[in-house]
């Protein structure tokens, strides 16, 4: 039985960390745009909110959720692909996601910790093993 070096094992979790980090982007991505067309669509389908600081019309914070929606997608399919740019950009519209959904809080809470914690999740991922070299 041959144990594979450190630096081979190393990488695999690396590259691992990159694809779950891709897979989920993109399936943020798809969830923010159903989110956006939601509110866009319908401004009766959230629920109004009182006084709060970040308070939008729903159609605005449609829009935000369906352009966040739609470039996160478009980043997870670079990082499958293996693209340079991903990385960084992955982590950028993770948190993205992150902040818009913090502010979108009162509207969908449940569903926006939800999000919340995929997207930390997916910058832990891209932001692991970063800086690692691998021989």
């Amino acid at each position: 039985m041959t144990q594979q070096p450190q630096s081979t094992t190393a990488h695999s979790w690396a590259a691992g960390g990159t694809v779950l980090g891709g897979v989920l982007l993109s399936i943020l991505g798809v969830l923010q745009v159903f989110q956006g067309i939601a509110a866009v669509a319908e401004d009766d389908v959230y629920a109004r909110v009182g006084n709060y600081v970040y308070k939008f019309d729903l159609t605005a914070w449609g829009w935000i959720h369906l352009a966040l929606g739609v470039i996160a997608f478009i980043v997870g399919i670079g990082l499958l692909k293996g693209a340079n740019w991903a990385r960084v950009g992955g982590v950028v519209m993770a948190a993205l996601v992150v902040i818009a959904n913090f502010m979108w809080l009162p509207y969908t809470p449940w569903w926006a910790i939800t999000v919340i914690g995929v997207g930390i999740f997916v910058i832990w991922g891209l932001c692991k093993d970063w800086g690692h070299k691998y021989t």
